[in-house]
């Protein structure tokens, strides 16, 4: 976390969460999702589905990286991003983190950070997940030919799994905005 947040945390700590207005997709993109995007519908669809209302896509590279490195999960599995004092709940499409893989088989997330592979699940709709020393996440769909290959190889031996159960059995929750409301 930078050392700006955490002195805006200090001087601001009773600033209230904010949820919605963000989200993260499949390929590691993030939205703004205003008011008439969020009216829209959910960020996340069912699973093996399509996201109803994504917002806009963010393309200024600073607050990305800024995003990015103030980027964590809380006690429940919820994602944020802590803005100053403020932290505001990311809608996730699929999953908090989607894994960029090289030629070489380094692994690393959408946020930059490197990472090593423990485990490797497939789901019923071919979705390839990697669960690493970071946390878990989804391979970018670029990444799929060295996944695959990784997978020729024996380097990773992925294990079946039920989408409907991911949320649950990596403890991340795709909405915060629906468990704030319950």
């Amino acid at each position: 976390m930078d050392d700006i947040v955490k002195q805006a945390i200090a001087k601001w700590p009773n600033v209230p969460d904010c949820y919605g207005w963000l989200g993260l997709d499949a390929r590691g993109g993030w939205y703004m999702r205003d008011d008439p995007a969020q009216a829209a519908g959910p960020f996340a669809a069912s699973a093996g589905g399509t996201p109803q209302s994504r917002g806009s896509l963010l393309k200024h590279e600073k607050l990305i990286d800024f995003i990015q490195r103030n980027y964590e999960s809380d006690a429940r599995g919820c994602w944020f991003f802590q803005n100053g004092p403020q932290r505001v709940y990311v809608e996730l499409e699929i999953a908090p983190y989607v894994w960029r893989v090289q030629s070489d088989f380094a692994v690393s997330a959408h946020t930059g950070q490197a990472a090593r592979v423990q485990r490797c699940v497939l789901d019923e709709f071919g979705h390839l997940y990697l669960e690493t020393n970071l946390g878990f996440g989804l391979v970018h769909t670029l990444d799929m030919a060295y996944a695959a290959e990784a997978v020729e190889q024996g380097l990773w031996v992925p294990q079946p799994v039920d989408a409907a159960t991911l949320e649950s059995r990596f403890g991340y929750v795709l909405s915060p905005q629906l468990l704030h409301k319950k």
